[in-house]
């Protein structure tokens, strides 16, 4: 290779480099931006994971604490006082809020149950499931109003709810208790043959029919 040729590649390297270190300069915020993303992502999931994993202890903590307590109200308060400490909408807070409703209302106080209930069947962040078990456990608590308790009820009892059997039973019941022992008895035919049935809740219905002077057999 010659002078030339050797003076040329030099130069044409120089100002690749040159060119190289300009793109740096013009556009290195771009990769150290991408960079901090990475590093920000995943310390905000190392975060995130240490905040779940704290809201469970805590969760399982005071679970702990409730179940030393003989009495109902404050095995309720525990169970409150750990709901406090972790985020209100973490599923550790809505664990603790079933239990807490449950004892609440075994204390008596089912005022302050049906507003846990309630303020977990309003959660827009938790499953379906979830959310019609506590319309459910709150329509069932003693002293509901009836009307107010069929409407929920009837909420949870279309085509592929979760508890909608459950809630039928309930609406059965209800319509025991008000005299309709045709609609009850219609009601009660339908959950024995539904092919969602549990055989408890089937055994439940079919001693309602007998009790109301029916049975299984079609007309």
């Amino acid at each position: 290779m010659s002078n030339t040729d050797s003076f040329i590649d030099e130069v044409t390297e120089e100002v690749r480099q040159e060119q190289l270190w300009t793109m740096v300069r013009r556009y290195g915020w771009v990769a150290a931006l991408a960079v901090v993303g990475i590093v920000g992502g995943a310390t905000w999931n190392e975060i995130n994971k240490s905040n779940t994993a704290a809201a469970a202890q805590a969760a399982g903590d005071g679970i702990v604490a409730a179940l030393e307590n003989d009495d109902s109200a404050l095995r309720a308060d525990d169970l409150a006082a750990a709901r406090a400490s972790v985020d209100a909408q973490s599923g550790a807070a809505n664990v603790l809020g079933f239990y807490e409703a449950t004892e609440t209302a075994e204390a008596g106080d089912t005022d302050r149950a049906a507003k846990l209930y309630a303020e977990i069947a309003a959660n827009t962040s938790l499953a379906p499931v979830y959310r019609d078990l506590a319309t459910f456990k709150g329509a069932s608590l003693p002293g509901v109003d009836a009307a107010a308790a069929r409407s929920a009820f009837e909420s949870i009892s279309a085509a592929g709810a979760p508890f909608r059997l459950l809630a039928e039973e309930q609406i059965a019941i209800q319509d025991m208790t008000a005299g309709d022992t045709e609609a009850a008895l219609t009601r009660l035919q339908n959950i024995a043959i539904d092919s969602e049935v549990t055989p408890g809740q089937r055994s439940r219905v079919v001693q309602l029919i007998e009790i109301l002077g029916g049975s299984l057999e079609t007309t």
